[in-house]
């Protein structure tokens, strides 16, 4: 992996780029929450009170999802 290309995003641009709202990422990383998603990748610390994803995982994590959801459309009869 190069490193100059690693880019880390705050909540703010987690929720642009995934398109759903903060409540749904806090309860996908909750284990305690029904929607918990172990698949959605982990925060990084940044801080002390400040965490970010990596933007290479969430690319990842959305383009497995998108072909999970295409392949489960394309089985349907």
């Amino acid at each position: 992996m190069n490193t100059q290309h690693i880019k880390i995003l705050r909540m703010s641009s987690v929720v642009n780029k995934i398109g759903v709202a903060r409540s749904t990422i806090y309860d996908w990383i909750n284990p305690k929450s029904p929607r918990y998603d172990a698949t959605f990748p982990k925060q990084r610390r940044l801080g002390m009170q400040s965490v970010g994803w990596l933007e290479s995982e969430l690319d990842e994590w959305l383009l497995k999802r998108h072909l999970a959801s295409s392949t489960a459309i394309a089985e349907r009869p």
